[in-house]
């Protein structure tokens, strides 16, 4: 999981409208990526207002948005509360058709930005991160499920510990929100053994340049492996519409 500063992110007050749909979104986005584990139990409906800076029905609708999407559950009684329900790995035909709602011109104009934001936090914390941090990045960055949903998120998490080592709120805030729209089809070079390996990598040499304080290279590594994401998209798409 991923630490203190991307959980912190989660429940930071709201920079948008305090309306029950963002912050579905930003719940929702923390449980999709495991930055809320499953099992866990979620503030109060009053402490997840003050948190947030909306108004406690905003919560409590909110509360009940995710429970329909069964992102949460909630137990009446001694030891009740709402606790996080960590989705399944997004099927094949869930991709697929995600992949169809897409041009190619909006995975290109999504890939410049997310390349452009990757890029810019890992020279951030080239300058900024903490020993603490750089343990944290080499620890998650080697983390490799054999399955490709798990790999997903286990990649999505490097990204948010390397947006989390620049002492951003904003930064980090902004690659979770990146990282659930796109999240599911982002990642799907690591479908393979071949694309995981790849993966790992290419996290070696971004932490190692990160470490070294190496802000150019920290830039260039991760520009280069999250453009190597996109094309990978890209031919996905490709095929969709080929088929």
């Amino acid at each position: 999981m991923p630490d203190q500063r991307a959980r912190r992110a989660v429940f930071a007050p709201l920079t948008q409208s305090g309306r029950a749909e963002a912050v579905t979104r930003r719940l929702r986005d923390a449980i999709v990526l495991g930055v809320l584990g499953d099992g866990e139990q979620l503030p109060s409906e009053v402490d997840l207002a003050e948190a947030l800076g909306v108004a406690p029905v905003t919560a409590r609708e909110s509360l009940q948005s995710l429970r329909e999407l069964g992102l949460v559950t909630t137990r009446r009684g001694r030891g009740g509360g709402s606790f996080v329900r960590a989705p399944e790995n997004p099927g094949a035909l869930l991709v697929r058709t995600r992949l169809a709602e897409l041009s190619l011109v909006d995975i290109r104009d999504f890939g410049d930005f997310y390349t452009a934001i990757a890029g810019a936090a890992a020279a951030l914390a080239a300058g900024r991160a903490a020993g603490d941090d750089l343990d944290r990045l080499r620890e998650v960055g080697v983390r490799r499920p054999t399955d490709p949903g798990g790999s997903r998120r286990a990649e999505a998490q490097f990204h948010l510990e390397v947006a989390a080592a620049t002492q951003s709120a904003r930064m980090t805030s902004e690659e979770l929100r990146l990282q659930a729209e796109f999240g599911p089809l982002l990642w799907l070079s690591l479908g393979s053994p071949q694309g995981r390996a790849a993966s790992e990598s290419d996290h070696a040499g971004i932490v190692a340049a990160i470490a070294a304080g190496d802000a150019d290279g920290a830039r260039t590594l991760t520009e280069q492996h999250v453009g190597r994401a996109i094309d990978a998209v890209v031919r996905a798409r490709l095929e969709v519409v080929d088929d």
